[in-house]
């Protein structure tokens, strides 16, 4: 491989971030070298291969580890070795990723730039939806851990531990450059540091007539699942009483053509109601939303409500319902939150 002036590298683990990293690719980046990285099994239905000079998947060391001993260290190593062939040779190095303090990205700071011969390396955080409004404070358990991964070089000199302070994803690192943050969302991030990005979605090719509804007397909605229960949010009597909930609004306002979209990590379908039919789209959801159209958006406290408001016009109703029957981890969690989603323009009941 001949060597390159600049490569790009993005690590994902979600359709929002590899958006988020495609956007960058086609709109900041031009002109580097574009390397996909995505370490989530499931996602591999949203990448595009062709829109990247090289992608991979790779094993997380912790759930993938190779057979044998010391499986865990060996995929370490193995997934740099990878990984440093598709950068090749290079001048510059940025790495991606919208967290920097777990080892299976962490350690790729100091060994892709030693095997590509990178003279400079910039890290920069890919947005990660709600968790991109708050910073996370690394605690005691967080600063031991990084002492401890760092003695892993001892038996492997390329695994060298970046530590930091501070923010745990690596806002407030050194070696952290620039932070993307979307449109519209209010974050914590140093004012120097953070850059917003262009819509992730590009709708300028979609007629107004389309995004607002394809027939004004059959009005569509979309709800958005999330697993309320299984994530501590709600228990199974309130996420029952929300799911009910919505489907009285949706009977009031005369809509029987709905969509349910489930959380990847929701097996129980919590929200779903049986007049509702199941959709599976085939990429990302945010691309899904813009090409097409919804009158109404509903859900509880899911992301997606947030980038449907940035995607759809005015006329489309985005609303979080049983906003007071979800628990949240602190007071300051739940005025955080609260605030974001009315600063976006998302209607709370």
């Amino acid at each position: 491989m001949p060597d390159s002036g600049t490569v790009c590298v993005y690590f994902v683990a979600s359709p929002l971030q590899y958006l988020a990293a495609r956007c960058i690719a086609r709109q900041i980046e031009k002109g580097a070298r574009q390397v996909l990285v995505w370490y989530k099994p499931g996602l591999k239905s949203v990448i595009v291969p062709d829109e990247w000079d090289a992608c991979t998947y790779m094993p997380w060391p912790r759930w993938e580890p190779m057979p044998g001993p010391f499986g865990r260290l060996r995929q370490l190593r193995a997934n740099i070795r990878m990984v440093a062939a598709l950068v090749g040779r290079c001048d510059n190095l940025i790495l991606h990723s919208a967290v920097f303090d777990t080892e299976s990205i962490n350690y790729f700071l100091r060994a892709l730039p030693a095997m590509s011969g990178a003279r400079s390396m910039h890290a920069r955080i890919l947005p990660d939806g709600l968790i991109s409004t708050r910073r996370y404070q690394l605690n005691l358990h967080k600063r031991i851990a990084q002492r401890v991964r760092g003695l892993r070089r001892l038996a492997a000199p390329e695994l060298v531990y970046s530590r930091f302070k501070g923010d745990r994803i690596g806002s407030d690192a050194d070696f952290v450059d620039r932070i993307y943050v979307l449109p519209g969302l209010p974050n914590e991030y140093p004012a120097s540091k953070t850059v917003v990005l262009p819509p992730l979605v590009d709708i300028r090719d979609v007629s107004d007539d389309v995004l607002v509804s394809r027939d004004a007397r059959a009005r569509r909605a979309l709800v958005v699942g999330q697993p309320l229960v299984d994530k501590g949010h709600m228990n199974e009597a309130d996420a029952a009483r929300t799911t009910m909930e919505i489907h009285d609004y949706l009977v009031e306002q005369g809509i029987t053509d709905v969509d349910y979209k489930a959380h990847p990590k929701d097996d129980g379908f919590g929200l779903r109601h049986p007049d509702y039919r199941l959709i599976e789209p085939s990429g990302a959801l945010e691309s899904y939303l813009a090409s097409t159209p919804y009158d109404l958006v509903l859900g509880v406290r899911s992301t997606t409500l947030l980038f449907a408001r940035q995607i759809y016009p005015a006329s489309t109703k985005v609303i979080g319902f049983g906003w007071a029957r979800i628990r949240f981890k602190s007071p300051k969690e739940k005025d955080d939150m609260t605030k974001t989603f009315l600063a976006c323009g998302v209607e709370l009941r």
